[in-house]
């Protein structure tokens, strides 16, 4: 893997990216799409992500294939074809319906710092992940979920927190997402080492 600029995202060429802003350190993989969406410091999708209207926390880990914030069709009204609100590609005198995206773009979808989306999921508009969060490859979310939880299935339940409920609140307390460059540096050898327990009893202040 090449090196990471701290200031100008690694995008590859073939990615559809609209309105949408990066922190230092981001990456997107081969294919991705991004919408209406901001990411944080480390942030990065795999290949073939499609990631639409979404706030991505810090060293959000969003796995392949994964669907972000998928948007809707108007299935409350009559019809729900893009001839609805991609109006224009119909009818020469008819613009896109405005309303219509720009409620989708108000429905936001949350990722947390440090959490880890799995292959193939899905996150449903409007739900938020907690910070440290896993969702199982092949999941589709329609509820929140709260940090360090563990969640699989579809719909998505909970499995289990990812660890006791102690060192979930040092965790969060700690807030090691929010560390500058330097300081993640020089705690490198013990994140690779040192259990969360461990870790926070050395960090906590």
């Amino acid at each position: 893997m090449p090196k990471l600029s701290p200031d100008t995202p690694q995008i590859s060429a073939d990615c559809e990216v609209e309105n949408s802003t990066f922190g230092r350190y981001c990456e997107l993989g081969r294919g991705c799409r991004v919408l209406n969406s901001s990411f944080g410091d480390y942030a990065y999708a795999d290949r073939f992500a499609d990631i639409a209207n979404t706030s991505v926390g810090k060293f959000a880990n969003i796995a392949a294939f994964t669907r972000i914030g998928p948007t809707d069709h108007p299935w409350r009204n009559a019809a729900q074809h893009h001839f609805l609100y991609r109006s224009r590609s119909y009818f020469d005198d008819e613009p896109d319906w405005k309303d219509f995206f720009d409620q989708r773009a108000a429905r936001r979808t949350t990722l947390g710092a440090d959490c880890w989306i799995g292959h193939g999921a899905i996150i449903k508009p409007e739900v938020s992940i907690g910070v440290g969060a896993i969702v199982a490859a092949g999941a589709v979310v329609t509820k929140d979920v709260a940090p360090f939880t563990i969640v699989a299935g579809v719909p998505a339940t909970r499995l289990r927190l990812r660890f006791p409920e102690d060192v979930v609140q040092d965790l969060l307390a700690l807030a090691w997402w929010d560390w500058d460059h330097a300081r993640l540096r020089d705690a490198l050898a013990d994140f690779r080492t040192l259990s969360a327990a461990e870790f926070v009893a050395k960090y906590r202040e």
